[in-house]
């Protein structure tokens, strides 16, 4: 009688079992639409859990991960994750960025939570598991190699001052979605933990491994100083003091990803903020919450001023390198096996324009679709789009609709309203009182925002021109929100 047998898997050790019980007990804990809306506009795993005052061993977990992540909420989900409708909508799934693309930092630390250490070497090229290990067992062996006699040791982090820009920018852009609801205010305003703070958790244990020694008030000292150049010489624009940045000294200077280094000595304070950089943020904390919106970038949509909404072809030759309906319907429809596809949107930009901010909310159609497609399916097209090589486009939230939303698009049409932010020249130098004229003007949706500006030789009226007694005209212009209440 002849019989197969099948190998299986050793167990999983104690310490994976543990790891994994952590990462399902905090996962749980976080509101699941929240936790897809940072991922999907590229937030890292230890920033979400920070950001929403998660504490414990969680940021030490070497597997700790996007998929890890989300296939928590695909358990806790049956229904969707066999890609069923649930009330006629299939809800977006977690959105996970391609493994593949290089340099996918998080948008709010950079990095740093990611363990990013090494310019020479891309983010995806090592494991995600060893990333950490790697990161503490590199500095480890630095600090043996230097024969230094210790005992033990104490940890300092030094981050730039746009770490904190990019963690105000993503607070404002999820209390623009979420105030309403009471975790927002409990957590996400109240508990979150730094990311020096969330830097140390992580570390530390594998430190202690690596060195045979504890961590505590000690006299030798390991600092990491993070800094990005031209991150901080482009806020310094902002700053009201223009004061040069103190070198520090340190023993040990060796490059890493995003412009960060590593060092470490004996002696020596707790690094705090230059001059320039504490400047930058007294100046960022003195910004009102509206103004710091219009300053920095929230999540984008259309990056480019190459392309157009729609396919444009002039006496047959197209205009413009691409266009945001085929980058989206060419994804789309073989994923759906259906024989053509329409693309309709609330709206459209001209090719110069870019869309910004939440972006605008669009449909594809595809007609005779001879399949649904699956959460995974529906993830598989988004992280196409938003990886692909040229990134003129990117999107979101995508998901399986029923007719209804069709009626909400067109009814929310007519009421949306939308903020642009121009770069006009005009004729004469401005003046203050030129800024209180033009900053509180409203138009009805459908004005022509450029005809608005330069007048269209006197056609329209009034425009900026005769607002301002000058000649107007316009440079660049960007759609940075669209607000139709259907789809916030």
């Amino acid at each position: 009688m002849a019989s197969e047998s099948t190998e299986h898997p050793p167990p999983p050790r104690m310490e994976e079992e543990e790891e994994a019980r952590i990462i399902s007990a905090a996962a749980r804990s976080l509101p699941r639409d929240a936790v897809q809306e940072l991922l999907s506009v590229g937030v890292c795993v230890r920033c979400i859990f920070r950001l929403f005052g998660v504490r414990g061993p969680i940021y030490s977990c070497s597997s700790l991960s996007a998929s890890v992540l989300c296939s928590v909420f695909e358990d806790d989900s049956g229904t969707e994750r066999n890609g069923s409708p649930i009330n006629g909508v299939v809800h977006s799934p977690c959105v996970i960025q391609d493994p593949h693309k290089d340099q996918l930092f998080c948008g709010v630390c950079l990095g740093i939570l990611q363990f990013a250490y090494d310019q020479e070497q891309a983010i995806s090229s090592c494991k995600k598991e060893s990333r950490m290990n790697d990161f503490t067992a590199s500095i480890a062996e630095l600090v043996k190699r230097e024969g230094h006699q210790i005992d033990g040791f104490s940890l300092e982090i030094s981050i730039p001052p746009v770490i904190l820009a990019n963690e105000r920018a993503i607070r404002l852009y999820m209390k623009r979605k979420y105030e309403s609801e009471t975790w927002f205010h409990e957590k996400l305003v109240n508990e979150h933990i730094s990311v020096k703070d969330a830097l140390k958790l992580s570390i530390i244990h594998s430190f202690e491994n690596h060195l045979a020694i504890k961590c505590g008030v000690e006299s030798f000292r390991i600092r990491l100083t993070y800094s990005h150049s031209k991150a901080s010489l482009k806020l310094q624009n902002f700053s009201a003091k223009d004061s040069a940045c103190k070198k520090r000294k340190t023993e040990y200077n060796g490059p890493g990803a995003n412009g960060s280094h590593m060092s470490t000595g004996n002696g020596g304070s707790e690094p705090s903020f230059s001059e320039s950089e504490a400047a930058i943020c007294r100046t960022l904390q003195g910004l009102q919450d509206q103004v710091f919106a219009e300053l920095f970038p929230l999540p984008p949509e259309k990056y480019s001023r190459k392309v157009s909404q729609t396919c444009w072809m002039v006496d047959g030759e197209r205009i413009g390198e691409a266009s945001v309906e085929e980058i989206i319907g060419t994804n789309v429809l073989p994923v759906c096996k259906g024989d053509s596809y329409k693309f309709h949107a609330a709206g459209r930009e001209d090719i110069d324009v870019r869309m910004l901010g939440s972006g605008r909310p669009f449909l594809v159609e595809v007609l005779n679709a001879r399949i649904s497609p699956s959460l995974s399916d529906i993830q598989a097209i988004a992280d196409k789009i938003n990886n692909s090589e040229n990134h003129f486009v990117e999107v979101k939230n995508l998901k399986i609709v029923d007719s209804q939303v069709w009626t909400l698009m067109r009814e929310g049409e007519a009421e949306k309203q939308k903020q642009y932010a121009a770069l006009v020249w005009i004729s004469r130098p401005l003046e203050e009182t030129d800024l209180q004229k033009i900053s509180s003007i409203k138009e009805l949706a459908g004005t022509y925002i450029k005809e608005f500006v330069h007048g269209d030789l006197g056609r329209t009226q009034p425009n900026i021109g005769t607002i301002l007694g000058c000649r107007a005209e316009i440079v660049q212009l960007d759609v940075t929100d669209v607000k139709m209440d259907s789809f916030d």
